[in-house]
């Protein structure tokens, strides 16, 4: 049976077309994916990402525990209140899923988890509990918000309390701050500025309307996919996944060798594969001519195996067909790419394409 979240009545009475999403019926978009896409850019928009698995990992043994599950250290955490991106990855180096931590205190974590790999995710986490002293607790009568865009805090601050306001006025990126039952951070997956908000199900709806009433529009799933992309950031079994490693994938910024007694999964795997040299490597691909790039089409590179797309789409922002590719490591700055039996030329750079809604220069 089809999951829905609690916002599944308001998303039909706003005419969303909707689609199953790894099990769950979710918006694709409201109308036009181009005017959200351009909203999220330019002012702000309002995504439902109920669906997502959020665990708080409880105990005074949650951050040893979270040191040896996580590639990149928590230990760069030295306040409460604070954010940390990290893959989790299997004992040969192969990314399991990526995920946020969020340091509530010193014996309270909060991890999200894509709701496609949940079951996965919650199943690992918990065979590798044996020895510390942590409990995990799913929260699933909790549901979930992402306000993002330029003008996303401005306008959500319009609809909360003084006490949530407050808490708000001094937050920065990557921070985060639990005001009664609620809890926000400044993190998001568009690349813009904006909210993630954690709060019970009985309270979302009218906290949805509120902020559609101060002008934050409601966006889908296609949006936030080439928001997301734009951004250069990567999609859990598509731009990675239990094959691939984070030193192939553009994430070895969030592997921390040191302190090497501190012995994460996979380190000893991805620590030989860093020595060996990585065979290939993450890129960003810009079509030089017209047309669409797609996930699974093969990438021509002149005297090395062929690569392959990740990720693709066409960029609302640039008004051109954008990609993320694995290639091999020897890749120049020109590429071909079969589309549907043509090949057509791309520019090679840096899987990265938008910030703050600007180009940025490859």
């Amino acid at each position: 049976m089809i999951a829905k979240t609690p916002l599944h009545a308001a998303h039909l009475a706003s005419a969303a077309k909707m689609v199953d999403f790894h099990g769950w019926e979710m918006p694709l978009h409201y109308g036009s994916q181009l005017e959200e896409h351009h909203i999220v850019r330019n002012h702000a928009g309002l995504f439902d990402v109920s669906h997502m698995t959020i665990v708080d990992i409880l105990g005074a043994g949650g951050r040893q525990f979270l040191r040896k599950l996580l590639t990149n250290d928590i230990d760069q955490l030295h306040n409460n209140g604070r954010a940390l991106y990290s893959c989790m990855c299997n004992e040969h180096g192969g990314v399991i899923d990526d995920l946020i931590v969020y340091q509530r205190a010193s014996d309270n974590y909060r991890i999200v988890l894509n709701s496609a790999t949940r079951e996965r995710d919650l199943e690992w986490i918990r065979s590798k509990c044996d020895g510390f002293s942590v409990g995990l607790q799913e929260r699933n009568e909790l549901a979930m918000l992402a306000i993002q865009g330029p003008e996303a805090i401005a306008k959500t601050m319009t609809v909360l309390n003084p006490e949530q306001i407050d808490a708000l006025s001094t937050l920065t990126y990557f921070e985060c701050v639990d005001v009664d039952k609620w809890f926000f951070a400044r993190t998001g997956y568009t690349g813009e500025d904006g909210l993630e908000v954690i709060l019970p199900a009985n309270d979302i709806t009218h906290f949805w309307s509120s902020l559609i009433h101060a002008g934050v529009k409601p966006c889908g799933l296609a949006a936030r996919d080439t928001l997301r992309l734009e951004a250069g950031m990567l999609l859990y079994g598509q731009d990675m996944d239990e094959s691939t490693t984070p030193l192939e994938s553009g994430l070895a910024w969030t592997v921390k060798w040191q302190p090497t007694e501190r012995d994460f999964i996979g380190m000893g795997a991805l620590m030989s594969q860093k020595q060996q040299g990585i065979q290939h490597k993450m890129v960003g691909l810009t079509l030089n001519e017209k047309g669409v790039m797609r996930a699974g089409q093969r990438v021509i590179i002149e005297g090395a195996k062929d690569g392959i797309i990740t990720s693709g789409t066409y960029s609302p922002t640039l008004e051109k067909s954008i990609a993320l590719a694995r290639v091999p490591i020897t890749t120049g700055e020109q590429v071909l790419v079969d589309i549907r039996g043509k090949l057509m030329s791309a520019q090679v750079g840096k899987p990265r394409f938008v910030k703050h809604g600007q180009a940025i220069d490859n």
